[in-house]
Formats: structure tokens, C-alpha cells, sequence
């Protein structure tokens, strides 16, 4: 077995981490910043990044590939599995990509002997959430998309794993990583992708790990989450929404009002195909 079991209370030692999803919008961000954490980096996609560089080592893959999901998982001492279907999409899509898709990977983790998987999940999962009530981890999930249930399908994938065989695993539901907050919305859930990577390396490396879920933003006055447990992990943000207030407010402006999406923590991805009685639903 590579290095020490999950829950052993021993520092795991990350020699070699794959980033599935590597050439996303955040996979591309983390290329950067986890590259001089961990050297022997391993980047996979179902496509090459289009700016892959001398030294950086990438094997092409499509997720619900079992074979390949097995090959490039060898000698891997910790995933961070940002590998899917990144927004709503058709059911097939969603159930290839994100719900094959991991089971493959923390399967094939499971018979590597992997030691720790971060799992990108998503605030999505807990999306129908009304914007006016704060919640933390305990929360029954309310996803507000074919994604969003997706991603709870990984949460549960990720407590089997772990319970079960004892991969370490740290889900993270992930607000919007960008360098700043882009509207209102943003100013509740942005997650700046210097904290992103604290996140994770809380969920490689923090000694004793065996399951958790946090909540991926940084030091956001206007949260709708209570982020305790990540605190309790070690998590401390350094971004600060309010630093960006002007701009988001400004851009918000420019948005027109949707009183679906104003409702719900998910936005519109709650909008979105919406079909029920809001009256019933809606928040009191």
C-alpha cells in the first residue's frame, strides 16, 4: 500500500496527485498552484489542455473509460477529482461524465491503494436552500439540477469509500471559484483560488482525515453557509468578498430580476426548467 492508511493519524505522504478535470476553468487554475506542492503532478481530461507545458505530464481519459480510469490511476497516492460535467446538462451527459464518471474513479483509487481523493462537489447539492437561511454540513441535501444530484451521488460515494475501505476523503461544495466575486450572488458563495487550494490541501494531507464535507468560498460577510468544520480542519481564508462589493453591485445592476433564481441559494440553476408553484415553495 502507498504510504499510511486514511485514518491512521499519520501526516500521508503525497509523492504523486492526478487532477482529473484538468483543463477546466478550475482544473487550468490549479495546474499553476498545486504544480509546486507536488511535483509529480498527474493531469488528466477527455481533451489536452491547449496550454500544456514542457515538464507537466498528461494523460488523456475519458472518465466513464473503466480501463483508462485504472491505467492512469496507478502509483497515485492522492486524486483531486474535478473530472465531469461541470454545469447542468441532458441526463446522459450528467450520468456518464459525473455519476460512471465516479464511480470509476474512487473505485479504481480503492484497488490503487490511493490514500486521500478530494471530491469537487458543489453548492449545488444544496442549492434550493433559501438565500435567507444559513446552513452547515448536516443539512439533507437539496439539489436544484441534474448536476446538483449528481454531486450528492458523489458525497454519498465518497462516505462509502471511506467507511467502507478507508480512502480518506474531504468534499468540498464549491461555491464560484474566480479572482474575484462577478454579482450579489457571488458575494455569498466566491471562492478565490489560493483558498481553494487550502481546501485541498487540508483534504491530501491533514492527518486522521477519514470523511468530511466543507464548503468551498472564501471570508464572504455575506455567506449563506456556516463553514465551522473547515475551520476546525485548519481551513483559514485569506479572500474577502467585501473587497469587491462595488464592481459585483455594479454588474448586478445589469442583471435582470428573477424572482426564482432571487429566492434560492443555487440561482438559476433553480430557474432554470422550473415548473413548480413558487408561492408553495418560496421561503416564508
Amino acid at each position: 500500500m502507498n504510504g499510511v492508511t486514511a485514518a491512521s493519524g499519520q501526516t500521508p505522504v503525497m509523492r504523486r496527485v492526478l487532477l482529473t478535470g484538468a483543463s477546466g476553468g478550475i482544473g487550468t487554475r490549479l495546474r499553476k498552484l498545486l504544480k509546486p506542492l507536488y511535483p509529480e503532478l498527474i493531469l488528466s481530461d477527455i481533451r489536452p489542455p491547449g496550454d500544456l507545458l514542457p515538464g507537466e505530464t498528461f494523460i488523456q481519459a475519458d472518465l466513464a473509460d473503466v480501463g483508462a480510469v485504472h491505467a492512469m490511476m496507478q502509483g497515485i497516492d492522492g486524486v483531486v477529482h474535478l473530472g465531469g460535467y461541470s454545469v447542468e446538462g441532458p441526463w446522459d451527459a450528467i450520468l456518464n461524465a459525473n455519476i460512471v464518471g465516479a464511480y470509476n474513479v474512487f473505485e479504481a483509487a480503492r484497488i490503487a491503494h490511493v490514500q486521500r481523493i478530494v471530491f469537487a462537489s458543489s453548492n449545488h447539492v444544496v442549492g434550493f436552500y433559501p438565500r435567507s437561511q444559513t446552513i452547515g454540513v448536516d443539512e439533507h441535501v437539496l439539489p436544484d439540477s441534474r448536476y446538483g444530484v449528481s454531486k450528492a451521488f458523489g458525497e454519498a460515494l465518497a462516505a462509502l469509500y471511506a467507511y467502507k475501505h478507508g480512502l480518506g476523503a474531504l468534499c468540498i461544495r464549491i461555491g464560484n471559484v474566480d479572482d474575484r466575486p462577478v454579482d450579489e450572488r457571488r458575494l455569498a458563495i466566491w471562492l478565490n483560488p489560493e483558498d481553494l487550494v487550502s481546501l485541498i490541501r487540508i483534504g491530501l494531507e491533514r492527518p486522521g482525515l477519514v470523511y468530511e464535507i466543507v464548503y468551498g468560498m472564501s471570508g464572504n460577510k455575506r455567506a449563506w453557509w456556516d463553514n465551522t468544520r473547515a475551520g476546525e480542519l485548519g481551513y483559514e481564508p485569506q479572500g474577502r468578498a467585501e473587497d469587491h462589493v462595488e464592481s459585483a453591485m455594479a454588474a448586478q445592476r445589469g442583471i435582470a430580476p428573477d424572482p426564482v433564481a432571487e429566492a434560492f441559494q443555487g440561482g438559476a440553476f433553480c430557474a432554470d426548467e422550473f415548473s413548480s408553484d413558487l408561492a408553495k415553495i418560496r421561503p416564508s
